[in-house]
């Protein structure tokens, strides 16, 4: 089990390995047998679905390294909150990342909503829309409400760190890992320009 130091130190050397084209995951693709009766990934990863961001591709991962959790919008709810506490509870893994990206189109689904209402989608697209409303809210009330891209920038960053507070604030499973056994839960932003993945330090919990 590695220690959320040494856990982030992981991620960073493999995003950077990710960047420089110079990834080795492909090294641990023999491990497939020796992972038939356990696992211990040494990072659980809530990303956006999005196919530009694979995250055992951008953190230059293999077989059994991350516990990876995806859906549109990087979002929670309760069913992803139980996929996250199974992995901290049963596979004692001590980092929870949150993965959000540049560009996010469920992000800019719930500004265009919001700025446009009454549009057509589906009543589970409106769900995932509900869910992210409150990372966009607030800021369509600012100097930047009119500013499309620069209000998609913000509400993809709050969006990540609305998710982490919400893993916190909605599983006593988590809060008590926190408290008794060193958990963190952290949010970062993969850039689909430029590959870098920006970890946010205050998330650190």
């Amino acid at each position: 089990m590695l220690t959320v130091k040494k856990a982030m130190d992981r991620l960073r050397e493999g995003n950077a390995r990710y960047l420089r084209g110079l990834q080795r995951s492909h090294l641990f693709d023999n491990r497939r047998k020796e992972l038939i009766s356990g696992q211990a990934p040494f990072a659980v990863i809530l990303s956006c679905s999005d196919s530009r961001v694979p995250p055992e591709i951008v953190f230059d991962q293999g077989l059994g390294d991350l516990f990876v959790v995806r859906v549109a919008g990087n979002v929670v709810d309760p069913v992803l909150i139980g996929s996250v506490e199974y992995a901290v509870a049963n596979l004692s893994t001590r980092l929870v990342l949150v993965l959000g990206h540049t560009n996010c189109g469920a992000v800019a689904a719930t500004v265009d909503a919001l700025k446009q209402p009454g549009g057509d989608c589906s009543p589970n697209v409106a769900s995932l829309v509900e869910r992210i409303r409150p990372s966009v809210e607030p800021l369509l009330q600012t100097e930047i409400g009119d500013d499309r891209d620069e209000l998609i920038r913000q509400s993809v960053r709050g969006n990540v760190q609305a998710s982490v507070e919400q893993l916190k604030a909605n599983s006593a499973v988590l809060r008590n890992e926190i408290d008794q056994n060193d958990l963190a839960i952290a949010g970062a932003e993969y850039s689909l320009e430029t590959g870098e993945v920006d970890f946010f330090h205050e998330c650190l919990s």
